[in-house]
């Protein structure tokens, strides 16, 4: 009983902490394998003459494979590395698209070209990578016709099948009624973007023609 309760009391959580990057006097292995600053491919040698090779071309001794038998290392500028690795880190950021919800909005009195109008612009957040919830708000004595409602969003769902699928079918909830849909594919490139809204624009001139 001592036994098993000394045990647990000596047992501690493990916590996973990031693997940082060895380099110059913090390599303390025997030996490694090493590559130059112009990707040759050295052989094994023991690490202290790799870092005076890398000392006296003004540059670090930087171990890339610690798991590997010798470890492998390379003769960097590791000041200049970890800026390269840093904005490619923050273009990879920047280039992400954070997936949100946009919502369009109806009334059951609404036009059919007002309702296309609305669908143009559901379909461009589609086209964005975001999700977009279609909804229709009732008033007063219109909470007496909701298969209005959903014949308005299921046309919307069909003016926008080539853009979205549907997550959430039409349902009512309170004094709306609203459906939710999901991009056909996460981004559109830029020059598809520009050719779509080229098309929606000349499409729109037409109809006001």
């Amino acid at each position: 009983m001592f036994a098993d309760e000394f045990s647990a009391s000596q047992r501690r959580p493990t916590i996973s902490r990031p693997v940082q990057t060895r380099v110059n006097e913090r390599i303390r292995i025997r030996e490694v394998r090493l590559i130059d600053e112009e990707g040759n491919q050295i052989g094994i040698i023991p690490t202290r003459d790799a870092l005076d090779m890398a000392r006296q071309r003004g540059l670090d001794l930087v171990e890339v494979a610690p798991n590997a038998v010798p470890p492998v290392c390379r003769i960097m500028d590791y000041g200049k590395f970890r800026y390269e690795q840093s904005r490619k880190e923050r273009e990879s950021r920047k280039n992400q698209h954070v997936v949100e919800l946009k919502e369009v909005r109806i009334r059951p009195k609404i036009d059919d070209h007002d309702l296309e109008t609305k669908g143009r612009q559901a379909a461009k957040f589609l086209d964005h990578g975001d999700k977009v919830k279609l909804t229709v708000l009732f008033r007063g004595r219109e909470m007496a016709h909701p298969d209005l409602g959903k014949a308005l969003l299921d046309q919307l769902i069909d003016q926008l099948q080539t853009h979205g699928t549907v997550e959430q079918a039409p349902r009512l909830e309170g004094r709306a009624m609203s459906a939710i849909m999901n991009p056909v594919r996460a981004k559109m490139s830029q020059h598809e973007k520009e050719e779509a809204q080229r098309r929606e624009e000349s499409k729109a001139k037409v109809e006001d023609a």
